[in-house]
């Protein structure tokens, strides 16, 4: 009863006088992120087991190709600035949600972010759909297992993402910038730029080093 007390009370609490949005040192704000940082760190746990059983997998193709037999670093190097841009529009929209006023240009910024996000979710998936027309499915070697298991998670993570987007720019349409609203677009914001720190260790340890 007490915690709920708190964060009713923390809910109504007027924002910030000098940036109009929430200050983050307040309990309930604190306890929120911190929460969400030990998500991210349960995450990075299941990224650092998938990049493990990549790195052990990498050589066993069956007889089948190899990364550098299949990777495209041209169409690799543009899903990584797409989603770097992406991550760069995302922190526009944090940026803008710094005043109140300013909700417009936060569902603006927010939306180059789902568009970004969706054009490399689609390059991937056309990659997948590409490798398993050939032929080289996930069925066909331990190598081809572990890359569709890594990159494919990480791909789920995105949709996750973009669906997570388009809830957020509902809530901000409606509700405007609040106390509320702020803290859940400081939530999305990290998630997103894990994601983009996880796709740079995938570009570099999987198609960079795969490749050359």
């Amino acid at each position: 009863m007490s915690n709920f007390s708190s964060i009713h009370h923390y809910e109504t609490l007027e924002p910030h006088p000098d940036t109009s949005v929430p200050d983050p040192h307040q309990d309930a704000f604190s306890k929120t992120v911190l929460g969400f940082w030990i998500y991210l760190m349960t995450d990075c746990l299941l990224f650092a087991t998938f990049f493990a059983t990549y790195a052990v997998l990498k050589n066993e193709t069956f007889g089948g190709p190899s990364a550098r037999d299949l990777f495209s670093l041209q169409t690799t190097f543009a899903e990584t600035m797409i989603l770097l841009f992406s991550s760069v529009s995302c922190g526009f929209a944090m940026l803008a949600s710094l005043k109140k006023e300013r909700a417009k240009q936060v569902l603006i910024w927010l939306g180059v972010t789902f568009i970004l996000g969706a054009s490399f979710l689609a390059i991937e998936l056309n990659e997948f759909s590409q490798l398993i027309q050939e032929g080289n499915s996930w069925t066909r070697s331990a190598f081809l297992t572990s890359f569709f298991s890594l990159v494919g998670t990480h791909g789920l993570h995105i949709s996750v993402g973009l669906l997570w987007i388009i809830v957020v720019m509902a809530q901000v349409a409606i509700q405007g910038i609040n106390v509320i609203t702020f803290r859940r677009l400081i939530i999305f914001s990290m998630f997103w730029h894990f994601l983009d720190v996880i796709w740079i260790f995938i570009f570099t340890f999987v198609y960079l080093m795969g490749v050359i």
